[in-house]
């Protein structure tokens, strides 16, 4: 019988030559200027190869950073909805999926983020291309101060995660999360599509 023709499969050090080459060409290029091509390179492997494996550059980059989670699937929850609603849905799925299996895995990707540039740089390009831009987008958020509201978001999120689930600080540790989604739920509303102007 004749032998299969066709490109060999590579094997599973491929694959973390493919993965270690990707985190460092994300890192360094940050995720938009990072190619499938360029990080195809720097894994000596054919680009037909990293497609096989991780199919989309953005399938990529959640395998390279170890992402606790596929945005795609929950940023629907919070974009589907009554827009007044809006940010108590954010803190609402914020919470849940910290809460969940994935907020270990989170908490571990925001402690590397804290005590190591290279990871800090990944997990800065996650927040930024995965989650506040694709907020951005659906929210239809073109005016001058989106990237001003998307950052105030973020700082408000990162800290609600280093105080509840890396530090531990009580009484917000414990707390149930219909607290916390209606103590900082108005806040995260106002910075999306609030008025961001101080009081006269």
């Amino acid at each position: 019988m004749a032998g299969r023709s066709g490109r060999r499969p590579g094997t599973s050090d491929t694959k973390d030559a493919i993965l270690h080459a990707a985190r460092r060409t994300f890192g360094d290029r940050g995720y938009d200027a990072a190619s499938i091509r360029a990080i195809a390179s720097a894994a000596s492997v054919d680009p037909a190869l990293v497609h096989h494996y991780f199919g989309s550059k953005q399938q990529l980059f959640l395998a390279a950073v170890n992402a606790p989670i596929d945005p795609g699937e929950i940023l629907s929850r919070v974009i589907d909805g009554d827009r007044a609603d809006l940010g108590h849905r954010l803190v609402r799925t914020f919470v849940a999926v910290w809460d969940g299996p994935a907020g270990i895995a989170a908490a571990a990707m925001l402690r590397s983020a804290i005590g190591n540039e290279w990871a800090g740089k990944l997990f800065r390009e996650f927040i930024v291309t995965q989650l506040l831009r694709r907020v951005r987008s659906e929210l239809g958020l073109d005016t001058a101060d989106a990237p001003l509201r998307m950052s105030l978001v973020a700082g408000q999120m990162a800290g609600l995660a280093m105080v509840r689930y890396v530090l531990l600080i009580e009484p917000l540790a414990s707390a149930p999360a219909e607290v916390i989604v209606a103590s900082i739920g108005p806040t995260v509303q106002r910075y999306l599509i609030g008025d961001l102007a101080p009081d006269a």
